[in-house]
C-alpha cells in the first residue's frame, strides 16, 4: 500500500506560466522523494510600471509518495 501527499508550491518565472511549472517542480525534486505528479490551482501575472507582465506565477499541489 502506498501513501501520498500534497505539498503546495508558488513558483515564478519572467518567462513564462511553464518556465514557473518547470521550475516549482525542479525546486521540489530537489526537496521531496518519490515526486509524482502536480497540478496548477492558480494562475497570476505581475505587471511593472509600463503595464508589461514582469512575471508568472504558479500555484500549484505537488503529490509524492512517503516512505514505507
Amino acid at each position: 500500500m502506498s501513501v501520498a501527499k500534497v505539498s503546495e508550491i508558488k513558483a515564478s518565472s519572467p518567462v513564462s506560466f511553464d518556465d514557473a511549472i518547470r521550475q516549482g517542480i525542479d525546486r521540489a525534486h530537489k526537496t521531496l522523494d518519490n515526486v509524482r505528479s502536480a497540478w496548477i490551482s492558480d494562475q497570476e501575472v505581475m505587471v511593472d510600471e509600463a503595464g508589461k507582465i514582469s512575471e508568472y506565477r504558479v500555484l500549484m499541489k505537488v503529490t509524492f509518495l512517503l516512505k514505507g
